[in-house]
């Protein structure tokens, strides 16, 4: 039996930007989200080429929640596949905000780190209004490595104007070898709580007007 996570006060990390919460239909994830805290989320755009699309929440200042689900009208998820079975919101990964892409690249490569980008990335909002930013991945391990972000000087912050109300009190990691992860989060510059457990998983509390929820991967 895996172990239960434990927490810190404000146990989640200072450069935490976005959770994104995976569900094979963008209304069921909206309606979950809602009955659990009682804050609903608004449709935030597509992700063209991905086959994806989103709604928002805000989690406070400079983070929010992020329901991503199939976009019907473009056929193929090509990113977060998993999302397709998933029934039950699941978390499927977290996004950080580091600061400059181009210096934190310098960085990883300095460390010998792999990674991709950093690489451009759009999407429309429902106002029209294009929200643009730069991303960088590494190897996720299960999603447990965030991806890093840098929105473009231009590009509103989601959370600054996503229904506000809910606020994220807790989000940790667990692994098997949790002083492997704890290794690859100090190298990356990530202050990321992590528990033994059998299996790996990222778990989070959410706190609303309406009560917790509690979601994991």
């Amino acid at each position: 039996m895996a172990s239960k996570l434990t927490w810190a006060a404000d146990a989640f990390p200072t450069s935490l930007d976005h959770l994104l919460l995976g569900c094979n239909d963008l209304q069921r994830g909206i309606d979950f989200v809602e009955q659990q805290t009682g804050v609903r989320a608004v449709f935030g755009g597509v992700h063209p080429g991905r086959g994806t699309q989103n709604a928002l929440l805000s989690l406070g200042k400079l983070h929010y929640l992020e329901i991503i689900a199939p976009d019907p009208k473009q056929g193929e998820v090509r990113q977060f596949q998993q999302i397709k079975d998933f029934t039950t919101p699941r978390l499927v990964t977290w996004a950080a905000h580091p600061g400059n892409l181009d210096e934190i690249a310098k960085k990883l490569s300095t460390a010998g780190i792999q990674f991709e980008g950093p690489r451009a990335g759009s999407r429309a909002r429902p106002d029209g209004r294009m929200l643009s930013w730069k991303a960088l991945a590494m190897d996720d391990r299960h999603g447990l490595v965030p991806f890093f972000i840098e929105w473009s000087a231009d590009s509103p912050h989601p959370s600054a104007d996503a229904p506000a109300g809910c606020r994220l009190e807790k989000f940790a990691a667990a692994d098997p070898k949790p002083e492997e992860l704890k290794k690859i989060y100090r190298t990356i510059g990530i202050d990321m709580e992590v528990d033994q457990a059998d299996k790996a998983a990222l778990r989070a509390v959410i706190v609303g007007p309406k009560g917790r929820m509690e979601v994991s991967s």
